[in-house]
């Protein structure tokens, strides 16, 4: 199935970018762009993409509203808002998940974080930028000393810490010189072993067990 996608930027080039980045994913198509938030709100309620790409600072009305008004508590038919920006504040990643975002990006991520943050949010997963990740778990969970964990593999525990560290699915492949299909079966068995529902929650097992130091 195609996931069907809308920007909310309000920088041309940056919004022409993300259309290239995406529409070249064989599952991926984008339906709409706005460049304001106010515009945004009324294109998503009318095309009700898949998934919507919103950054923070925009005229007329700023993501973190836009993510409230479309996917907020009390929204009765909430769309999947994903907050992409420049913008690394604690303030902005709390409000944003508080508010329903189902992903914060970095712009400097990268396109294939980017790719990864749709899918995610498309698959009613959540996707947080590795440093944001990182930062948050230093502050709410001081990490423990590393112990082998028996659940995993020893293959299975270098795929946490790389998913931990921000890697995709392709990445871990190039780096343990397996194919991506294997890969993406040892994140899944990752996920099943730890009891875990996303990368996120990987990457938060990985700092508890002290696998990822920042």
């Amino acid at each position: 199935m195609t996931t069907r996608i809308l920007i909310a930027d309000d920088q041309d080039d940056v919004r022409g970018g993300y259309r290239i980045i995406l529409d070249a994913q064989p599952d991926m198509r984008v339906v709409g762009e706005a460049a304001d938030g106010a515009t945004a709100v009324e294109l998503a309620r009318r095309l009700r993409p898949d998934v919507v790409l919103a950054d923070i600072r925009m005229p007329r009305m700023d993501g973190l509203e836009v993510t409230r008004l479309l996917a907020g508590p009390g929204v009765p038919d909430p769309l999947r808002v994903v907050v992409v920006t420049t913008f690394d504040l604690d303030e902005y990643v709390h409000t944003a998940l508080r508010d329903g975002a189902c992903g914060f990006l970095l712009k400097r991520s990268g396109p294939a974080l980017l790719v990864e943050g749709v899918r995610a949010a498309a698959a009613g997963d959540a996707l947080i930028s590795p440093s944001i990740t990182t930062r948050l778990l230093r502050r709410f969970a001081p990490p423990v000393p590393r112990a082998d964990d028996e659940r995993l593999t020893g293959r299975e525990a270098e795929v946490a810490t790389l998913v931990a560290r921000g890697r995709t699915n392709a990445e871990i492949a190039a780096e343990l010189s397996i194919t991506s299909g294997t890969a993406k079966t040892h994140v899944a068995n990752v996920q099943h072993k730890l009891g875990v529902r996303n990368r996120v929650e990987i990457a938060a097992w990985a700092w508890q067990t002290g696998r990822l130091r920042p």
